[in-house]
């Protein structure tokens, strides 16, 4: 099909509820992808920050060749082996804790949000979240989001969300009462800007979570998997939660979300009260192990704090040259590059010279490499940027 035919089909039977680029992709493989009119388009924001270890990684695709021959799905009343290993190999990588699994970050989210009302209690409904932060576009986690933007035309919203602004621990305290259940916050906001927390920030919510038997949620569903060169964010800040979401890297293309919560605190999600269809099915499952396997065998947890620091150099001699740039940040394969003014044009002119980037709150362009890229392909992609802020 040519790339008119594919859009019109669109057109005619597909709700336009995304601003589509006009591009019709077939075909990804690492750090490319490939549209239906023969460009190759080098993706330093690939799938949303899904692929996060490349296209179609050849561990993944093996995988899931394997097990679709075997099981694709079976529901949960019964055990299956994918599962089981996998909810395994994520807790050793993180806190210990024990695994639900779904279908999405919002899904994880919203799971997460449930248990802690279960966890602490009918008196306890309330939930604190940080100003920019975005956690989904469900209803209680579009609530969560604290994007007044993101609110338009839905309105009333749930009861009992507070928010605070991010990194500001006055105004947390403030918010604080016997009645939260919990805070929920990126350690990174992502959608909101690359805005990266104040350690001391993540060690007073801790703190008051606990003097006020609340539960701190860290919602990791686009910096887990290994972005930030350690396998979940948190663990940059000596802080740990009590429940963690995570999706978009984990399953390495395929729709996939988990739900991460302490044992003590998991044990109140009991039989009747919280279920995923799909969730944890054994073909997403068997392709959340082969990138966990994958990013250990390849090394690339190293390779993200090595080419991350190497990316924000060389962002960093652009600032230099273009007064637009005001600013570059990040941690690991998760950098953000504050502009002066808007950077949507800018964004839609790497992608015809390209270069796929994202520009997200109108003016800070999103840099999430997959982990596999080179210095090769980053000296390709900021060279691109460079040449479209020239022009």
């Amino acid at each position: 099909m040519t790339t008119k035919e594919t859009i019109d089909l669109f057109d005619k039977y597909v709700i336009a509820n995304y601003s589509r680029l006009p591009r019709v992709i077939v075909k990804g493989e690492g750090c490319y992808c490939f549209d239906a009119d023969g460009n190759k388009i080098l993706d330093m924001f690939p799938g949303w920050a899904v692929s996060a270890i490349g296209h179609c990684h050849p561990k993944v695709v093996e995988a899931l060749r394997k097990q679709a021959g075997e099981l694709l799905h079976i529901d949960n009343t019964f055990y299956s082996e994918p599962q089981g290993k996998l909810a395994k190999l994520l807790s050793e990588r993180a806190f210990g804790g024990k695994c639900f699994f779904c279908n999405s970050g919002a899904e994880a989210n919203e799971a997460a949000l449930k248990l802690a009302r279960l966890h602490t209690g009918p008196e306890k409904y309330k939930f604190i979240t940080a100003e920019g932060s975005f956690h989904g576009r469900t209803l209680a986690t579009l609530t969560a989001t604290a994007q007044p933007k993101h609110h338009e035309g839905l309105l009333p919203l749930l009861p009992g969300f507070a928010y605070v602004p991010f990194n500001d621990i006055a105004a947390l305290e403030s918010a604080f009462s016997d009645e939260v259940a919990a805070v929920m916050v990126e350690p990174i906001q992502g959608e909101g800007g690359i805005n990266i927390a104040a350690k001391e920030y993540l060690q007073a919510i801790r703190r008051l979570c606990d003097e006020n038997a609340a539960l701190l949620i860290f919602d990791e569903v686009t910096t887990g998997i290994g972005r930030t060169g350690k396998w979940f964010a948190y663990q940059h800040f000596d802080v740990e939660p009590d429940i963690m979401t995570m999706a978009k890297a984990l399953g390495g293309g395929v729709a996939i979300g988990a739900m991460m919560a302490k044992a003590e605190v998991a044990a109140s999600l009991v039989p009747g009260k919280h279920a995923s269809t799909f969730g944890g099915n054994a073909l997403v499952c068997a392709a959340a192990i082969a990138v966990i396997e994958a990013i250990e065998q390849e090394n690339l947890l190293e390779n993200a704090v090595k080419l991350g620091q190497y990316t924000k150099d060389r962002l960093e001699q652009l600032k230099q040259k273009h007064a637009i740039i005001d600013s570059v940040r990040g941690v690991g394969l998760m950098i953000g590059v504050q502009l002066t003014s808007s950077g949507t044009d800018i964004a839609d002119k790497c992608l015809e010279n390209g270069l796929r980037i994202n520009c997200t709150q109108g003016t800070v362009l999103r840099f999430m490499p997959p982990m596999i890229a080179t210095k090769s392909q980053i000296n390709q992609a900021v060279d691109i940027l460079d040449t479209v802020l020239t022009e």
